[in-house]
Order: structure tokens, then sequence, then C-alpha cells
């Protein structure tokens, strides 16, 4: 026996139809209405499973609007399931807000475990250590791709992103760290499920005819994160003007830093 709730967030799979529980199943079946991403996306899943209950669109763009009509349905007793598209609701999908008015209002909720494209990745992915620092999708820009990485090159860095922009994210986290190393996984759990391992460089050349599917990467944490965080600030300087030498003066007197070995570094650059 399982306890009753009044909500219920509930994983759907991410790629392969078969990936969800049998309680999952019931709860969409039992359950008197279901709060999902994009409805047509949702039924698909539900006539595979013979599910035949009422869906009502519930996303980002309509998320706080909805939120009293689920309260109200609430209170007159109703039971509510909470999807996303693919995966876990709450992990990059709209639920926040929803969540913290259950939370106000003492209504009883779960979370049921399964599918998550992070976990699913990072059990295929060797790796020294449990830690890693997951930031949903990463940024767009050149500038933020580029400060994600340095500040993080102490652990293991995952990030959802698209097709679309991945090489460029790639190339921009190789200008910072040229030593990069990366994990990168694409339709997971489905026919073409592909997970490359190895040097920035390396998986651009690879994918650099295209890529297709939704994507998970992890940079890997660097041995030598203070070289990576010099190399970064050396760069900055550069690209203001400065020469060697005036940046060795600049960084060994800011951060205490030997300033031969600075210049080096800036020589090498």
């Amino acid at each position: 026996m399982t306890r009753e709730f009044q909500f219920y967030i509930v994983p759907t799979p991410i790629g392969n139809i078969q990936d969800i529980t049998y309680r999952a199943v019931e709860i969409l079946k039992s359950v008197d209405l279901i709060a999902c991403e994009d409805t047509r996306v949702t039924q698909k899943l539900l006539y595979h499973y013979d599910i035949r209950t009422k869906c009502i669109s519930y996303h980002k763009y309509n998320e706080r609007e909805r939120v009293e009509f689920f309260l109200k349905e609430l209170r007159d007793g109703k039971k509510i399931a909470l999807v996303s598209d693919a995966g876990t609701p709450m992990i990059c999908d709209p639920g926040g807000v929803l969540i913290q008015e259950l939370l106000k209002n003492n209504i009883t909720f779960t979370s049921l475990p399964g599918a998550c494209a992070v976990t699913t990745f990072l059990s295929q992915v060797p790796r020294e250590g449990e830690e890693f620092t997951f930031i949903g999708f990463i940024p767009r820009t050149e500038k933020q791709i580029k400060e994600l990485a340095v500040k993080y090159s102490d652990r293991n860095l995952v990030f959802y992103d698209s097709p679309e922009r991945i090489i460029k994210t790639l190339e921009f986290i190789e200008s910072a760290r040229p030593n990069a190393i990366a994990a990168l996984g694409r339709e997971l759990s489905k026919l073409f499920e592909e997970i490359k391992t190895g040097p920035v460089s390396e998986i651009i050349e690879y994918f650099k005819s295209g890529i297709k599917g939704e994507i998970v990467c992890m940079i890997f944490a660097e041995q030598s994160f203070e070289d990576t965080q010099v190399i970064h600030k050396i760069q900055e300087l550069k690209t203001k003007g400065f020469k060697d030498k005036e940046i060795s003066v600049i960084l060994s007197t800011l951060f205490g830093l030997n300033k031969n070995e600075v210049y080096k570094k800036s020589l090498d650059l």
C-alpha cells in the first residue's frame, strides 16, 4: 500500500516510451487531472498506456494563471498529477510556482522516482568522486559561458544545451579552458543514443558535421584550478591591451602570485 496524496509529481520517459514505472501509470490513471507542458506530447504517452485522464496545459507561459484553478480543484477534493514533456518535472521544467502554493496551502504532495536525463547520463560517465554541479541549460552568451567554465574549473560541471548551440558552446569553453575534457550525451535511451568523452577539441571535431537530439554535457574538473584561474585572468588582461610584463606585475600585486611564473604563462598564451 502507498500513501494517498492530493498532488503527484510524475516523471515520464526521456525517450524510450517503456521507461515509466508501474506506479506512475497507476497514478496517471487514478488522478482526476494531469497538468502537462504540451497536451499533444502527453497524449501520445497516455494513449500508449490506455490512460484516459483529462489533461490541461501547464507551461512557463501560463504557470501563474493556472495556479488558482488547480488550487480550487484540489480544495474540492480532486487529485492532480504534474508531468513534463520528458523526464522529471521541476528539473528545468515548470512547476516551481505551483509547488510553492501547495506548501502555503498545506496540500499534500509527493514526487515519484523516475526518468531524468542528468542521472541517466552520469551513470554512464566514469569520473573521480561523486560531486558535480548541475546548472540546467547553459547561458547563451560567450562571456557567460566562459565565466562559468572558469568558475567551476574545480568540479565537474553538468548542463543541458540544444543541438543547434552545443558546438558553439564547446568552442567558447575550449577558448576559456584549452585543455578541458568533456563528456557529451545525446539521444539518451533512444535508438541512436551516444556518449562521447574526450578533449573538447576532439568532441567539436567529431560532431562538426552536425548533431541531433537533446544534449547533456559534462566538463570534467581540472587538476589545477588555480592555474586555470590565472590563465583566464591573463587572457582578460590581454584583451584589454596589457603587455606580458604589465600582466605579471598586475597579477602578482593583486593576488600574491609569483611574477616570473605569471610572465612565463603570459608569454605562452
